[in-house]
Parts: structure tokens; C-alpha cells; sequence
């Protein structure tokens, strides 16, 4: 049960935990090598295949996040694709009225993402989600992802955060144990980032299927 009179702060990820994943998964994997196929005269299973292999090769790294690398890297306007998928971007169950909960009770919220800005303003464009948060922090603002230390403790001295009263829901297990190692108070993970896929393995971390459940103590282990 997450203990509230130890927490001042609140660190949402975006993708997959505010957000529904399936846009990303959709877009990265299916759509993108629909139109990476077209343009080389190649399969789709055939495209689909490298460009897997692409992304698994740089993961978790800044790079792997950064949509310009991508327009680069495969000769594809990517901010531009995106926007002809945008009507897939979808707030995950409950997300607003958990956000307006925590308003109530007084909490600073802040919005933590690797997201590139470009992506970052998509979807806030399409959800309308921005006006809940004290702050909005990009990993590429840092130069650090989400996955390596730098990136919690430049969190902390940028925006003046105690991370030891601080809550972070995110979807990403190997976020959620750097976060945890980097000094943040409580972690807490999403069982179900891409509601077009099966749940996924907690890995020891409480998790959530519903916001309702981190204020009704709920949660899974």
C-alpha cells in the first residue's frame, strides 16, 4: 500500500502508463515497416525483421528514443507518420481522475519521460494531459534515459526533489529498478501498458491494473 504522508511528489511516465501503448507498439511495429516496405520495394515481414533487429540494438539508449535518429536513420518523416496515426493516442483507463485526485490531496505531480520532445508534444496536443503538472521533464532536456542513474539524480537537482518522498509509476521494469536504486522512495509498475496485449511480469515490483488501487491498497506484487 503506497504510504501518502511520505509522499509529496508523484512521477508519472507518459507511454504506457498514462498513455495506452498500444499507439507506440502499433506505430513502431506494424506501421512503420508498412511504409519502410513501400519505400525500399521490400516485404513487410521482410522490413518488419530489420527494423526489429534496428531497435534492439540501440534499447534503452537515448538514441533509441529519439525520433530524429529514427527520420534519419531510415529516410521516413516519423513526426509526420505519427500524426496520420494520432487518433490511436489514448489516455489509459482512469488516468484524469486519478490526476485530479492527487490535485485534491495536494501533491506535486510531475511528468518524467524518454519521450522526445516532438512525441511529447503529440500527445499532449491530442490528451490535454499538461495542465496537471508542476513540471514536464524529457530525458533528451538531460542527455541521460530514464535507465541510468544520471538521469534520477540531474531529476533531483534540476527540479529541487527530495527523491526519498517521491512515488514513480512507470511501465518499464528496467525503469523501475533504477529508479528504485537511484534513491526514489516508492516504484510502482503497470500490468497491462498496451491494452491489446497480454499482461506482464511484474518482476517483484507492486503493480497495477487500475489507478483506483493505489488508493485502496490493492496493488500486486
Amino acid at each position: 500500500m503506497i504510504q501518502w504522508e511520505n509522499i509529496d511528489t508523484v512521477l508519472f511516465d507518459m507511454d504506457g502508463t498514462l498513455l495506452d501503448l498500444h499507439f507506440d507498439n502499433h506505430f513502431w511495429e506494424e506501421f512503420v515497416p508498412r511504409r519502410y516496405a513501400q519505400k525500399n520495394n521490400v516485404s513487410v515481414d521482410r522490413a518488419r525483421e530489420h527494423l526489429l533487429a534496428e531497435y534492439r540494438a540501440i534499447e534503452g539508449t537515448m538514441n533509441w528514443y529519439c525520433i530524429d535518429h529514427w527520420s534519419e536513420q531510415l529516410e521516413l518523416d516519423i513526426p509526420a507518420l505519427k500524426r496520420e496515426l494520432d487518433h490511436l493516442i489514448q489516455i489509459r483507463p482512469g488516468a484524469a481522475d486519478f490526476l485530479e485526485r492527487l490535485r485534491g490531496m495536494g501533491k506535486q505531480m510531475a511528468l518524467v519521460t524518454n519521450a522526445h520532445r516532438k512525441s511529447l508534444s503529440l500527445k499532449m496536443e491530442r490528451t490535454r494531459l499538461q495542465h496537471y503538472f508542476d513540471a514536464i521533464v524529457c530525458a533528451h532536456d538531460y542527455g541521460y534515459p530514464k535507465e541510468e542513474n544520471a538521469f534520477w539524480q540531474t531529476l533531483a537537482q534540476r527540479e529541487k526533489l527530495d527523491l526519498s518522498r517521491c512515488l514513480l509509476v512507470d511501465d518499464s521494469l528496467r525503469v523501475l529498478q533504477q529508479a528504485a536504486a537511484s534513491g526514489v522512495a516508492q516504484v510502482v509498475g503497470i500490468r497491462k501498458p498496451d491494452s491489446q496485449r497480454p499482461a506482464q511480469d511484474a518482476a517483484g515490483f507492486v503493480s497495477i491494473d487500475h489507478w483506483s488501487e493505489l488508493l485502496t491498497g490493492e496493488q500486486t506484487g
